[in-house]
């Protein structure tokens, strides 16, 4: 049986604008479930034991960048060695993704912010049917994070497609992590467009302003868009 899963992560909140908090994410990331990635999975359990965190440990980009959580006592190189891990994943398995970053202050509130990603969605499957309606069987795999995202997944794909909507554990999968990374660096790359990037985020890709958003558009968005679902 010829399946798709498509798994679903979130980087934001539905509160007012606020300074730190101005844009909201929602992340995709499809794979053909015949491509197998077991080789790719274990090289990235191998490098997070190498680095003294659990074999299962599930990745958080933001708090990896910003040195947080799990993350506090682990030193630059570890840290960005670990992203470098989940990235060279994302970029040597057979999968796509997209993403859309909405800006908080251009629509004001959560109806007009949920009214957006549902139209975006929508029209992603409506431009994409024939793609999606060649699989037997696809799995929309979510972790519930958010209770608006878990609506928004249930209603606008059952609206278009017969789909299967599972709860995720985000350890489990690592293209649920790979959901994370898109919705990271499609944040950074705003940023970089929009207002800038922390200290901490210039800090943890290079060592100036520019030397950081240089390094992000040649070794990561580049990267990004050539897996990029619907253009």
């Amino acid at each position: 049986m010829r399946e798709l899963s498509i798994f679903v992560d979130e980087s934001g909140d539905f509160g007012p604008f606020e300074k730190h908090s101005p844009f909201y994410v929602l992340s995709l990331v499809f794979h053909d479930q015949s491509d197998d990635i077991a080789q790719h999975l274990e090289k990235i359990r191998d490098a997070l034991v190498a680095r003294g965190l659990p074999a299962d440990h599930a990745i958080h980009t933001g708090p990896l960048v910003r040195r947080e959580q799990d993350y506090r006592l682990l030193d630059m190189p570890s840290r960005r060695s670990i992203f470098r891990v989940l990235v060279d994943f994302v970029r040597t398995s057979e999968v796509t993704h997209h993403s859309w970053v909405f800006s908080k202050r251009e629509l004001g509130d959560t109806d007009r912010l949920v009214s957006a990603m549902s139209r975006e969605l929508g029209e992603l499957i409506r431009s994409s049917y024939e793609f999606f309606s060649s699989w037997e069987r696809i799995v929309i795999y979510y972790d519930n994070g958010q209770k608006e995202i878990t609506n928004l997944v249930n209603s606008v794909f059952n609206a278009h497609l017969s789909v299967e909507v599972r709860k995720v554990i985000p350890a489990d999968y690592s293209l649920f992590q790979a959901a994370d990374l898109c919705c990271t660096l499609s944040m950074l790359r705003r940023k970089i467009e929009t207002s800038g990037l922390s200290a901490s985020e210039r800090g943890f890709f290079s060592t100036s302003k520019d030397s950081a958003e240089r390094a992000l558009r040649k070794g990561y968005f580049k990267s990004l868009d050539r897996q990029r679902f619907g253009g």
